[in-house]
Formats: C-alpha cells, sequence, structure tokens
C-alpha cells in the first residue's frame, strides 16, 4: 500500500463558535501543528482538507484541497477532497488515511494499526476504535472506491457510518491509557480538558 494523509479541516465548527479547531492553541501551539507532527511520518504525502482561504494554513507548507461537493457536506467530502487528490498528485498512491484536525493525541501508530487489519481479513475499509467506540473519521480508505463515495455523496449520503456499511469494514481498537488517543476538542472547554490531557502524553 502507498498510502497518503488527508487532514480534515472542512468543517464548520459550530460548537467552538466557529474558526477553525485546528488553529486553537493547545500547549502553546496550534492543534494542527500536534497533528501535523504525529500524522506526518506515518504517511507518503500530506494534503490539508479545507474550505475558504487556503492561506491561512500557508505556515504548513502543505496542499490545501477544497471540498469539491458544496454546502459543507461533511467529512465524507473531506475524504473524497483526500482521494481526488491523491489520485492526481502522487503517482501510486493507492490508500488515503483521514485525521480529524482537532485531536492532538492521536496515535502514533494509526496507519500501521488499520493497515496491517486491513490485509490480514480481507477487508475494505479500516477505521478506528477506542473504549469500544468506533471513531470513523479516522480511516483508511482505497481510492478505488473514489467514484462509489462521490456518487454517494450526490445521492445526499452524509454520515460515515452509513456510507461505510456498504463495505467489508475492520473496526480496530487502540489503547485509551494514558489518554484516549481519539480525545476531540469539539467545545471552548474541551480545550481546557486538552490543557491537562496534553501533560500526561508520551
Amino acid at each position: 500500500m502507498k498510502i497518503v494523509g488527508v487532514l480534515l479541516a472542512g468543517g464548520l465548527a459550530r460548537r467552538m463558535g466557529g474558526g477553525d479547531k485546528g488553529l486553537r492553541i493547545l500547549g502553546g501551539k496550534p492543534i494542527l501543528d500536534h497533528v501535523v507532527e504525529r500524522a506526518r511520518p506515518q504517511v507518503a504525502a500530506l494534503v490539508i482538507n479545507a474550505n475558504g482561504d487556503p492561506a491561512r494554513f500557508a505556515a504548513y507548507g502543505l496542499p490545501v484541497e477544497a471540498d469539491s461537493i458544496p454546502d459543507f457536506a461533511g467529512p465524507l467530502a473531506g475524504v473524497l477532497a483526500g482521494l481526488d487528490w491523491a489520485e492526481r498528485a502522487v503517482p501510486g498512491a493507492t490508500h488515503v488515511v483521514s485525521f480529524a484536525t482537532d485531536t492532538p493525541f492521536l496515535p502514533r501508530d494509526l496507519v500501521t494499526g488499520l493497515k496491517e487489519s486491513l490485509r490480514e481479513g480481507g477487508y475494505e475499509i479500516a477505521c478506528a476504535a477506542s473504549n469500544g467506540r468506533a471513531h470513523p473519521v479516522f480511516g483508511l480508505w482505497p481510492i478505488a472506491l473514489r467514484e462509489d463515495l462521490r456518487q454517494a455523496l450526490q445521492d445526499g449520503t452524509r454520515k460515515v457510518g452509513e456510507w461505510i456499511g456498504r463495505y467489508r469494514l475492520v473496526e480496530v481498537e487502540f489503547p485509551a491509557a494514558p489518554v484516549d488517543p481519539f480525545f476531540n476538542a469539539n467545545r471552548p472547554e474541551d480545550i481546557e480538558e486538552a490543557e491537562r490531557l496534553v501533560r500526561l502524553m508520551p
């Protein structure tokens, strides 16, 4: 497998009061810095999925790909943007892994875990889980399903779980200690909790 990473930053962040959740400060630097630092070594290339002015991400030196599906269609639209970019820009890419940009503690072995489980069981899609709860926004997606996803979105599918339920899916459990690696900062009070948790991270 040749795996490309897509950083999902295309949402409206309503519960955070708007703006880019990934650009909120945690531990003295943007949450997105934490995400990029953990994600970049795991993939062959990395792209940011975001709508609006891409210049706000210029400091990261990464390409920015907007949704091709209009009206903020959710994480699946971001996954499709990543699949389209990988097909166009990364010769030989076979899969895309998606990372939420409000999740600063994501596993450093996320891609390894997803990839191995996909290979071993003959599955089509792998997604992460912790504490018995699935986190389908952290998924490993074959580029071969790109047009299927595009059609589903055009037909009105918006929920990740609804779409992945059509395929052979494996959920890969990751340890939730000392911190649940999929803790996400959705609301202002989550930033306060993340400031406490960041001191516990290796």
